[in-house]
């Protein structure tokens, strides 16, 4: 028997008497999706369809912005502006957001993506992705025009989320706040069917995805527990941790949501404010997605998710996956602060 398809899962969902997924939140994951199949297309053809390399411009963040950034962003647009289920979207890619044109019927939802997470990876043919997140529009809102501060709630406001993986296979990965469920892309018949889920973190898996050129921005609690688990020689852990780190964060979070282990981002404790990941478009999207899956999501001292945010492409640091590791590094922090 085939596995089931997105579409048949989202619909059994919606008939579920205690339902997160009413219709038009079930058409508006199914729009996402297929724009990811045209992202997965438009990846796929690499050199050949003149997607490779850097346009020479930049976006609101001032990184130089990759050709596939643009296209992928625009594909996103383009697929979810005349659908009817969102008010307005906000991007990675985009100084502010983007509003649906009056000529289109306006729904209920707000869209939040990163089109290309780990961009850099294109060029060398690694695993890159699209990470979104579904929140749903203030009720002040109906009537009006929406505004920046419409999409500036806590994660914990979420309704959706998920990220496409364009690696081997591609794979989309989604909450709807029941579960996480990991669906393959059927090339064949271009549909995409369920192959894993509800997900659970495995617990134990000793391994670290973290960016270790930036260590002399760690904090020194960040810095004691990365010390005493990866490359030490001396010690209760020395040898028993491996280092992992892609620079695509959906990879990397794939790998620890099908295998366990902890990834770090944290901020530069030198700079207070100061981080690499953004608070809308990647760490609250994950967060909601590692904690369905049994997981922990903290900033490095508190959750994620509650974290109110202040601005659109509003930064924060990152620690999540297995509770026991995030519990671990907690306990660092508190041993530090009280010595």
């Amino acid at each position: 028997m085939q596995p089931i398809t997105l579409t048949r899962f989202l619909i059994e969902q919606q008939r579920r008497e205690d339902s997160a997924c009413p219709s038009e939140l079930r058409l508006l994951i199914e729009t996402v999706a297929r724009a990811c199949k045209s992202v997965t297309f438009a990846i796929s053809k690499g050199a050949l369809g003149d997607v490779l390399g850097t346009l020479g411009s930049e976006n609101v963040q001032g990184e130089v912005q990759k050709k596939l950034d643009v296209i992928a962003n625009e594909i996103l647009l383009d697929a979810n502006e005349w659908g009817g289920h969102l008010a307005a979207m906000a991007s990675e890619e985009m100084e502010t957001i983007h509003r649906i044109p009056n000529r289109y019927p306006k729904g209920e939802y707000l869209l939040l993506f990163d089109p290309i997470d780990g961009s850099s990876n294109v060029d060398v043919d690694l695993s890159v992705g699209t990470i979104f997140s579904v929140l749903r529009a203030p009720e002040n809102s109906a009537g009006r025009e929406v505004t920046e501060e419409d999409f500036l709630q806590p994660g914990s406001e979420q309704v959706a989320s998920g990220y496409a993986i364009y690696g081997p296979q591609t794979l989309l990965v989604l909450t709807l706040g029941a579960g996480v469920y990991e669906f393959t892309l059927d090339r064949e018949m271009g549909a995409w069917r369920m192959t894993d889920g509800p997900l659970k973190i495995a617990s134990g898996n000793k391994e670290v995805a973290i960016n270790m050129a930036r260590r002399a921005q760690w904090s020194p609690a960040i810095r004691r527990y990365v010390d005493a688990r990866v490359g030490c020689e001396e010690g209760p852990l020395a040898g028993e941790y491996n280092m992992r780190w892609t620079g695509s964060m959906v990879a990397d979070i794939h790998r620890i949501l099908k295998r366990g282990g902890v990834f770090l981002y944290p901020s530069d404790h030198r700079k207070p404010g100061k981080a690499r990941l953004r608070l809308l478009y990647e760490a609250n999207p994950m967060s909601f997605l590692i904690e369905q899956a049994g997981g922990t999501a903290i900033d490095g001292e508190a959750r994620i998710m509650d974290a109110k945010p202040t601005g659109l492409h509003q930064r924060i640091g990152v620690v999540l996956g297995d509770p026991e590791e995030v519990a671990a590094l907690l306990e660092e922090a508190g041993q530090m602060a009280s010595a």
